[in-house]
């Protein structure tokens, strides 16, 4: 199941298939169309569904999507476990924060005795320590240790900023060499920042993983992207994505426009 809408798929150089939508309201609502299906299967498979959340405009409108049905979904709320794939150094409750646009767009909607939620704590003054928490708790979620191979979340959403990043793995960082830490702390000196991130290790054991790309602004990165032959020492952070599922990118025509497909 792609999404109600997709046109015909193509496939990535690096990995994962293309869905083109026209608009980012598209994208949004696939996404979310995606979320109810992987939820019923998850849940009815193994009794819950884990899900990793990404930031930006169009998460925030598919999670909006989700919230305007929180009573007719075919799931109960409460097996749903929600986690973040990053957050930036900021409290829960600041308007750069994942976890507060999350909420606002959908966690506040499901009643509070069904909420289950996990947030990185971006605003802890040492956030390595941070991470290695962050690691503890989704252990426990999953029944296993941070020294064992990472667990597999059912759905993963990321995006892709200007520069090819995705979740807090910029071009040029460190954490884009992590082999074993499922989050870390991953200083960004251009933006003079330390963000705390989901790595590739993670990632990669992911039973799907979704990308939702929207607006012109993205549209050099994905005529980059869809070349069909790829140097493997020069993908950018979102390229070098893997995921032992499903991987798909919902793409909408803006971040299209003028691309060879």
């Amino acid at each position: 199941m792609a999404s109600a809408g997709a046109g015909p798929a193509r496939k990535l150089a690096s990995g994962g298939d293309l869905y083109r939508f026209p608009d980012a309201e598209a994208v949004a609502r696939a996404g979310a169309l995606v979320f109810v299906a992987e939820a019923q299967a998850a849940i009815a498979a193994r009794g819950v569904f884990r899900v990793l959340l990404s930031g930006g405009s169009t998460p925030k409108r598919m999670l909006e999507i989700l919230a305007e049905q929180v009573d007719r979904v075919p799931f109960a709320w409460e097996d749903v476990r929600f986690f973040f794939g990053d957050e930036r150094p900021v409290g829960p409750d600041d308007a750069d924060s994942n976890h507060a646009m999350a909420c606002a767009a959908l966690l506040d909607s499901i009643p509070a005795e069904a909420r289950r939620v996990e947030r990185l704590r971006g605003e802890h003054p040492d956030r390595g320590e941070a991470a290695r928490d962050y690691e503890l708790r989704v252990a426990r979620e999953f029944g296993i240790r941070p020294e064992d191979a990472p667990p597999s979340f059912d759905l993963v959403f990321l995006g892709m900023g200007d520069d090819g990043h995705t979740a807090s793995l910029f071009p040029g960082t460190g954490a884009l060499e992590e082999r074993r830490r499922w989050f870390v702390a991953n200083p960004v000196h251009e933006l003079e920042t330390v963000r705390l991130t989901a790595t590739f290790p993670l990632l990669a054991r992911a039973r799907r993983i979704v990308f939702l790309v929207c607006g012109a602004a993205k549209r050099e990165r994905m005529a980059e992207i869809t070349r069909p032959e790829r140097d493997p020492s020069s993908l950018l952070p979102c390229e070098r994505v893997r995921a032992e599922g499903r991987l798909d990118w919902f793409v909408d025509e803006a971040a299209l426009a003028g691309v060879a497909l």
